[in-house]
């Protein structure tokens, strides 16, 4: 519903093998990194975005989001693989600047303005989500209420069984209806503080499916363990 183009991965496709088999894009897990290019040039080809037009950034679980108006490091996406700066999410107004996040249970979250290319990119977890990464990707992009966001595969409310301590924290920020008995609802969650920085719930759309319970077309780090794959959300602005 604007001038932008979003997109989620999932695992199918792709050369990788073992507990990375499929389209694994992530390269700090273990994974053959010839692969790991492979799989990246051809999501490149098949979004017919230019590889050296695409950015990304190091995810720590915080709530970062940095504005780029150029590749952060021209060539890295399916060259040098590593070494981005900080950062858990991206926005850009440059046309065309992919931005890529990476998950395999937390989520990839897209937004875009709908009158405009202005994209941003969120890495969502827990942490992110109660430490704000949403309500700072959506002050990036500015004026809440002519943008759109969606929430991407994410580990499900009944697979997501986390401690007390998790739980507090998620009903104070969110809502005790975000914490379902020892488990916690990221996507609700999310949807909240998309709704609290000011988008129309209109505008928000999520992906309904587990990674956790979807063996077959998502990685997910809580069934598999860290040496497994992660699939993308990719996010760019395209010419009006």
């Amino acid at each position: 519903d604007g001038p932008a183009r979003a997109v989620f991965t999932t695992r199918r496709g792709g050369v990788s093998t073992g507990g990375h088999a499929g389209l694994n894009l992530g390269a700090t897990t273990g994974d053959d990194t010839a692969a790991v290019r492979t799989n990246r040039r051809a999501l490149c080809g098949a979004l017919g975005l230019d590889a050296d037009r695409v950015t990304m950034g190091h995810q720590v679980h915080g709530a970062v989001v940095r504005v780029v108006d150029a590749p952060s490091r021209p060539g890295r996406f399916t060259g040098g693989l590593v070494g981005w700066p900080e950062g858990d999410g991206l926005a850009t107004a440059r046309v065309g600047l992919g931005l890529v996040v990476l998950g395999a249970d937390c989520l990839p979250v897209l937004l875009w303005r709908r009158d405009r290319p202005m994209v941003a990119a969120a890495h969502a977890g827990w942490r992110g989500l109660v430490g704000g990464v949403l309500a700072a990707a959506v002050a990036r992009l500015g004026d809440a209420d002519r943008v759109g966001a969606a929430i991407g595969p994410g580990i499900g409310v009944d697979a997501y069984e986390v401690g007390p301590e998790v739980r507090e924290r998620f009903a104070a920020a969110f809502g005790g209806e975000t914490v379902r008995g020892r488990t916690a609802d990221l996507a609700g969650a999310a949807r909240i503080a998309l709704r609290r920085a000011g988008i129309p719930d209109s505008a928000i759309s999520s992906v309904e499916a587990c990674t956790s319970s979807d063996q077959g077309r998502f990685f997910s780090f809580r069934r598999d363990g860290a040496a497994c794959g992660r699939q993308a959300g990719v996010v760019w602005g395209v010419a009006g």
